[in-house]
């Protein structure tokens, strides 16, 4: 069976910093790209960050970069995302998301397992 758990999630400032990390299980790690996304309220799903396996190949949002940074550990089978410099308008639920490819996507609909979610709210 196929688990992700995202945790991490919180009330912050703006300009503050979180450090969402998701864990993955009953999947081969190796050959798994890895992304996040976010869902604002009355917002529909929108993509963050992906990275492959190897760290190669990775694509943003362009509203996060220089803010937020993907990465993981494949011998954990985890994936963080840290943000820093976060904004009100950065409050959303936050996904992890793993798609059973090695080549990296933005379309949610090409990604396989999702988490239940993690709430980040930033307050102005």
């Amino acid at each position: 069976q196929v688990k992700l758990v995202e945790s991490g999630g919180g009330l912050v400032q703006a300009g503050g910093s979180l450090r969402l990390s998701c864990a993955v299980s009953g999947l081969d790690f190796r050959r798994t790209v890895m992304g996040w996304f976010r869902r604002a309220p009355g917002k529909d799903l929108e993509f963050v960050y992906a990275l492959s396996w190897s760290g190669d190949d990775t694509y943003w949002l362009d509203s996060v970069k220089g803010r937020f940074t993907i990465s993981r550990d494949n011998a954990k089978n985890m994936v963080y995302l840290q943000m820093n410099s976060l904004k009100p308008e950065d409050t959303a639920v936050y996904y992890c998301a793993a798609r059973r490819d090695i080549i990296v996507s933005r379309n949610r609909h090409e990604y396989d397992y999702w988490g239940q979610g993690t709430q980040v709210t930033v307050s102005s």
